[in-house]
C-alpha cells in the first residue's frame, strides 16, 4: 500500500520499488521537484490547494529511459460546505414560493377580467391596441374609471388613437360595445342573465383549475431540485423526504388560496 507524506511546499512523493526485496516501499518528503533515489522529477504528485473543500489531484509518472512525463490520470473534485448545502436549499425554496405567488396574482387578473354586471376597470385589462405599429395594452396609453356603477370611461392620453381603442375593445373577447363620441369613449355594463351566469361560473371554474396546474407544477420542479441535490450527495433521503413534505404543505397553502378567491368570484357573480 503507497503511503502518503506531505511536504511544506505542498507535494507528496511516493514510490513502490519492487525491484529492492528488502524494501518493500521508499517515501521522499521534499519541497523541491526532484526525487532523491531515482533522481528524476515528480515521479507521483498531487499538489492541493489552500481551501480544504477544493482539490485539483493530478498524478504523473516519468521513467528515466523515456525522459519525459505521462499524464496517468487527472482529478478535480469539490465539496460543498453545509452554507453553500443550505443556501442552495433556500433558493428552491424561495423560488418556489414565488412562483407560486405570482401563480396566485395571475388567477386573480384572470377572475377580475371576466365581466359582472358591476363595473371595474380591470375588465379591459386584457385589451391590447395597435398604437403606431406596436400592441400596447389599454391602461398604458388611456384612463379608464368608473362613473356609475353600470359604466366604463375610456380617455385617452392621445385623441388620435380613440379609433385603434374602439377596435380593440370591439375584437376583444370583454362583450361590451363601445360608444365613441370623439373625445372619449363609453361603455354600458349591462345586467348578466341566469344563463350568463352560469357561463361566467364555468371560465372562472376552469381559471382556477389552470391555477392548481400552475401550483402542482411548480412544486414538482422544487423536489426534482431536490432530488438532484440528493443525487450530488448533498442532501440525503431523510433530507429530501422532509423537504418534499414541508414543500407539499406551502403548496397545500396556496391550493386553499386558489379556492378561496374562486368563492369570492362566484359569490360576486351570484349577486350581479
Amino acid at each position: 500500500m503507497a503511503m502518503q507524506v506531505f511536504s511544506s511546499a505542498g507535494y507528496l512523493h511516493s514510490r513502490l520499488h519492487a525491484s529492492a526485496p528488502s524494501l518493500r516501499q521508499t517515501v521522499f518528503n521534499y519541497g523541491g521537484n526532484t526525487c532523491v533515489e531515482c533522481l528524476s522529477m515528480r515521479t507521483n504528485v498531487i499538489s492541493w490547494s489552500s481551501g480544504a473543500s477544493y482539490g485539483d489531484g493530478r498524478i504523473f509518472s516519468k521513467c528515466p529511459s523515456t525522459k519525459q512525463f505521462v499524464q496517468r490520470r487527472a482529478v478535480v473534485w469539490k465539496c460543498a460546505t453545509i452554507e453553500e448545502i443550505e443556501a442552495e436549499k433556500s433558493l428552491i425554496e424561495k423560488n418556489a414560493k414565488d412562483k407560486m405567488e405570482k401563480t396566485i396574482e395571475t388567477v386573480r387578473a384572470s377572475f377580475n377580467s371576466v365581466r359582472t354586471g358591476r363595473a371595474n376597470p380591470s375588465m379591459l385589462d386584457r385589451v391590447e391596441v395597435e398604437y403606431y405599429g406596436t400592441p400596447v395594452s389599454l391602461k398604458s396609453i388611456a384612463q379608464i374609471s368608473t362613473p356609475d356603477g353600470s359604466s366604463l370611461l375610456v380617455q385617452p392620453f392621445d385623441k388620435s388613437s380613440l379609433k385603434a381603442i374602439e377596435k380593440a375593445i370591439v375584437g376583444s373577447d370583454v362583450g361590451l360595445t363601445p360608444n365613441n363620441d370623439g373625445d372619449v369613449i363609453r361603455l354600458n355594463i349591462p345586467p348578466l342573465t341566469s344563463e350568463r351566469k352560469k357561463e361566467l361560473a364555468k371560465v372562472v371554474a376552469k381559471q382556477a383549475e389552470e391555477g392548481k396546474i400552475a401550483i402542482r407544477n411548480i412544486r414538482r420542479d422544487a423536489i426534482k431540485a431536490y432530488d438532484k441535490l440528493e443525487k450530488e450527495k448533498k442532501l440525503s433521503e431523510d433530507n429530501v423526504k422532509d423537504l418534499s413534505s414541508d414543500l407539499q404543505k406551502v403548496t397545500d397553502a396556496y391550493m386553499k388560496k386558489i379556492d378561496s378567491i374562486l368563492k369570492q368570484k362566484e359569490e360576486e357573480l351570484q349577486k350581479v
